[in-house]
């Protein structure tokens, strides 16, 4: 086996390990196509806001890397995700998780889909790195995105049972 496939495995077992030591903790995945904003943004309040109840992860179907906007607009609400790393649903085969969320805005962004979820939730958001309209301030969209993934996580899992 190559060092690169032997560093995947041990990531996997890693990964695992995380879950088996978390059990008391309801799992979430946050699914988009690139796992580059919202996805990741939503990961990121889950686990600043809610770490205590919940272990939030994120991945893409075709993930690409997180956008420095996501990262920007984050760190302005106080929540670091620069070391989030864009991840392949490869990368939690054999998972199980309480919640499985898909946050595409629509069908034809060819959102992922994930076998290993309780629960299945969506909410679409628009996607912040398409050039909706020209502005000199180039993350003001995902500014936007950020309040409304907050907002919505708010409502949806501040007050879930433990």
């Amino acid at each position: 086996m190559s060092r690169c496939c032997t560093l995947l495995e041990s990531g996997k077992l890693a990964l695992r390990r995380t879950y088996v030591k978390n059990m008391s903790k309801k799992k979430i995945l946050f699914l988009c196509t690139h796992n580059a904003a919202r996805s990741q943004m939503a990961e990121g309040f889950i686990n600043a806001r809610y770490g205590d109840r919940y272990e939030a992860h994120s991945a893409g179907s075709e993930p690409t890397e997180v956008h420095r906007c996501a990262v920007a607009v984050m760190a302005g609400v106080g929540i670091d995700i620069s070391a989030h790393r864009a991840k392949s649903l490869d990368v939690f085969d054999g998972a199980s998780f309480d919640y499985v969320v898909t946050m595409c805005a629509d069908a034809q962004e060819n959102c992922p889909i994930f076998p290993g979820g309780t629960t299945y939730l969506h909410h679409a958001f628009a996607d912040p790195g398409l050039p909706l309209v020209a502005d000199s301030d180039s993350c003001a969209s995902f500014r936007h995105v950020r309040h409304e993934i907050s907002e919505w996580i708010e409502l949806t899992f501040s007050d879930q049972k433990r």
